[in-house]
């Protein structure tokens, strides 16, 4: 047992205690806030793992937003891309059908003057051959038949006379 005089001011206090149960009661403080310290520490490291997995999450949401914008961005740039590539193929397509038109135009001009030069020709024989024929007297009355073939690359034409 212990005396204890304390003063304040004209106060004085006069404590008495048993020493034995003050000890007793201040390690049961003591461990009470071993016990506080030791729930606030867990507590504490709960809450640095929830705020851990919460931070983490964030970085993970905000790293999939980025990798999602991204890809929407590589889907449009490669659409664009083939986009520009059609209108190359489309335009080179136009540009070769009028080239090959123009060529099969020309090549038909070409056949087509080819065979108008034949017939005149054939044509002016015709002239020829009346005006001598006609210029010529003959006593028996004949008689010219003629036979025209007209091919791709050549025209044809066949004259008969007949005497009847």
């Amino acid at each position: 047992m212990g005396i204890r005089f304390c003063t304040k001011g004209n106060l004085i206090l006069i404590v008495i205690e048993d020493v034995d149960e003050t000890i007793e009661w201040k390690i049961l403080q003591k461990k009470k806030q071993q016990k506080t310290k030791e729930k606030r520490r867990i507590r504490t490291k709960a809450a640095i793992k929830i705020q851990a997995w919460w931070r983490g999450t964030l970085v993970r949401r905000t790293l999939l937003h980025a990798a999602l914008r991204a890809w929407i961005i590589q889907c449009w740039w490669r659409m664009t891309l083939l986009r520009a590539l059609e209108k190359k193929r489309r335009a080179a397509l136009i540009a070769y059908a009028t080239r090959e038109r123009a060529v099969i135009k020309l090549q038909s001009l070409v056949r087509m003057w080819r065979v108008h030069w034949r017939y005149c020709q054939v044509l002016n024989a015709i002239y020829v051959i009346q005006g001598h024929w006609q210029c010529h007297n003959c006593q028996t009355c004949a008689l010219l038949r003629g036979h025209c073939v007209v091919t791709a690359t050549h025209l044809q034409f066949h004259i008969e006379i007949i005497n009847s």
